[in-house]
């Protein structure tokens, strides 16, 4: 993973995690896999900050912060469109987790966790940014957008269950086909939905 990151461009990453050590291991982990950690913070004041300052690819915060917690810090950010998001959470409950998508989260970590665990994380969370930010230059008005978004994520679905698609991969098929087709997004998302309709089993 190092050297697939060195051969692109390094991804910049910042750091919100009020343990110390914590933040150590995060940043140690973050550079053997190739990303430049551009800035830490020990409270989600300090981070929204960093982000607005450092403008960095990705910005890891932790929930539970002094002064200002993950979640408004996560608000500030991704509200802002300065960079994806991920939290960090030593709790993985369902009310959490969805506070933490509505906040804008596009991914969560469970700690402890291990390596392996932190660059699909991460991987997924720039990969569902660009998409949105891919999606919005598509659409104008507010609640267009996320009727947009559900379509696509739902005509997602569809095709990596079909067809055994990964996300990003069903996501570069809608594009791609929009771009042929000379189509919205929104469109070929709802001739998907549409189609799986009409084969009889509702949309999941």
């Amino acid at each position: 993973m190092a050297d697939t990151q060195a051969g692109a461009e390094r991804k910049r990453v910042l750091i919100a995690e009020d343990e110390a050590l914590i933040r150590l291991d995060l940043a140690e982990m973050l550079v053997e896999e190739g990303y430049d950690v551009v800035g830490e913070a020990g409270d989600g004041e300090t981070a929204v900050r960093l982000a607005e300052d450092l403008k960095p690819d990705l910005v890891i915060l932790d929930i539970k912060m002094p002064i200002m917690d993950g979640l408004a810090a996560a608000e500030r950010i991704a509200g802002g469109r300065i960079a994806p998001v991920v939290i960090l959470t030593a709790f993985s409950q369902r009310d959490l987790v969805e506070r933490a998508r509505a906040a804008g989260a596009m991914a969560y970590l469970v700690k402890p966790f291990q390596k392996s665990d932190l660059v699909p994380a991460i991987e997924i969370a720039l990969s569902r940014y660009s998409e949105i930010a891919v999606l919005e230059s598509e659409v104008a008005g507010l609640t267009e957008r996320l009727e947009t978004r559900k379509s696509v994520e739902r005509a997602k679905g569809e095709l990596m269950t079909k067809y055994s698609m990964t996300e990003p991969q069903a996501f570069k098929w809608i594009q791609r086909t929009a771009m042929d087709h000379r189509m919205t997004m929104r469109e070929v998302a709802d001739r998907i939905l549409a189609e799986q309709q009409a084969e009889g089993e509702p949309p999941k």
